[in-house]
């Protein structure tokens, strides 16, 4: 996949930290953590569902290009149509993220700086999927990848969306390796154990991303 144009880099009032890892490994629940510890979270998938909602100019490019049986009763884009469509063929899947993607960066930006204004000193954390696969990862003082054995990964997958072995298989390998998404980490959390490891993890992490946000306002 090629990188986006993302225009400016997030924010020039503060630090920003992107958070990412392999579908189903954990990345919400950390997240989750994260947000509890204090952070600021910005939700890459709820943007997206947001900008591809009727009304958004994402909305009619998508329509226009993948066809109205994509829609569900109501007409708006149904994730479970337009999924099987896109993670069978790469070439659509990268017509979907040159609509969506350049949207969503922008909007993420936009929180960003919101909160960087309101309250300096924030811990703002962008919770997203793609970092790698968009681009973005220069966008970001430091990246995070939450991963999980492959094993898990799979079932949880599952589980999750309800998919068949093959249908999770090929969103999997849609995204970037996690191995190699680790390899490009500044920080890793593994997800593969109990829930009170993913935490003591990510509490090590948040206060290095604290110490990090307090240097840079001079603290």
């Amino acid at each position: 996949m090629q990188a986006v144009d993302i225009g400016p880099r997030t924010s020039d009032l503060g630090p920003t930290f992107g958070l990412t890892g392999g579908t189903a490994c954990g990345k919400s629940t950390v997240a989750q953590y994260f947000q509890d510890l204090g952070a600021y979270i910005i939700d890459a998938d709820r943007i997206g569902h947001e900008v591809i909602a009727p009304g958004h100019a994402a909305y009619a490019e998508i329509l226009n290009h993948f066809g109205s049986e994509i829609l569900d009763p109501a007409g708006r884009i149904d994730r479970k149509r337009l999924g099987p469509k896109v993670f069978a063929d790469p070439l659509q899947l990268h017509a979907l993220n040159a609509i969506v993607h350049p949207r969503i960066i922008a909007r993420q930006q936009e929180l960003a700086s919101e909160q960087h204004k309101l309250h300096p000193g924030s811990v703002v954390i962008v919770d997203a999927a793609l970092i790698f696969e968009a681009g973005l990862i220069g966008t970001f003082c430091k990246v995070m990848v939450v991963w999980c054995r492959p094993e898990q990964q799979l079932e949880r997958l599952m589980a999750k969306a309800g998919l068949s072995h093959e249908e999770a298989e090929r969103r999997i390998n849609a995204q970037m390796p996690v191995e190699e998404k680790r390899r490009r980490a500044d920080f890793v959390i593994d997800c593969s154990g109990t829930l009170e490891q993913s935490r003591t993890q990510a509490e090590a992490i948040y206060l290095e991303l604290r110490l990090i946000v307090e240097a840079a306002h001079g603290g």
